[in-house]
């Protein structure tokens, strides 16, 4: 098992609330020289079907040796499985519920494991705390948990699209990522949404104040913007919603 050098914590909790707190606490109280790294505290909630496509690029010019405590996890407290990923020099521990389907699928190099051990004390509704931070402590300390390997067909989400033509993630500012790869797409495509037909740009000061287009953002997605406005307000769009693009089917 790797040896890692810090955690990050990838989760829908919000910044005001007490749960990553919690978590922090246990995580500092059992490695107090180790480094938390809250990454992402805002992702869709309840949505890991979204998040999935986000976490790839959020991820991938990041340090290895990174263990990823990642929760979106509306199914907390039934008989989903609680996952143990390493790919590509990281481990990610979080539900089966798809939101690791991604990384799973697109690592050059994956092992995948259920996690059997279950702890004495265990709520039906904070998995964060009670199973995936117990066990990201385990981990670390080189202790012996029960596990059982798997495959990759066999984690939810291992069928679903390559790429998602849906807003996966609004940030601060109104921008809103897509769940499709740049790469994929020529820089002449239109992006339709909003009412408009959007166009491609390098960068913001590439396009006129207040004027709508779509780029390749810094992980690597497509992403639609404003130029000094909100893309969120302008065009009325929100997270889940669907975009359309010529050669990929609507999701």
């Amino acid at each position: 098992m790797l040896d890692c050098k810090r955690i990050a914590l990838v989760t829908d909790f919000g910044i005001a609330s007490p749960y990553l707190g919690q978590i922090r606490l246990l995580l500092a109280a059992a490695f107090p020289s180790l480094p938390v790294i809250e990454l992402i505290s805002d992702l869709p909630p309840f949505r890991p079907d979204l998040a999935a496509y986000l976490l790839p690029g959020l991820v991938r010019d990041l340090p290895s040796s990174t263990l990823f405590l990642t929760v979106v996890d509306p199914g907390v407290g039934s008989e989903r499985r609680a996952l143990l990923l390493e790919a590509d020099g990281n481990l990610f521990l979080g539900p089966d519920n798809g939101l690791l389907a991604m990384i799973a699928r697109r690592a050059r190099q994956c092992r995948i494991w259920c996690l059997d051990w279950r702890p004495i004390r265990l709520s039906a509704t904070f998995h964060g705390r009670d199973l995936f931070a117990p066990a990201a402590i385990a981990l670390l300390r080189g202790e012996t948990l029960s596990w059982s390997s798997l495959t990759l067909e066999d984690l939810a989400g291992s069928a679903w699209p390559e790429e998602l033509p849906r807003i996966v993630y609004q940030d601060t500012y109104g921008n809103l990522m897509l769940g499709i790869r740049a790469e994929k797409i020529e820089s002449a495509t239109l992006i339709s949404l909003g009412g408009q037909a959007l166009s491609w740009a390098r960068t913001f000061s590439a396009v006129p104040a207040g004027q709508a287009f779509w780029y390749e953002n810094a992980f690597g997605l497509v992403e639609v913007a404003v130029n000094q406005g909100s893309a969120a307000q302008t065009l009325g769009l929100s997270v889940g919603q669907v975009v359309t693009l010529a050669g990929f089917p609507m999701a």
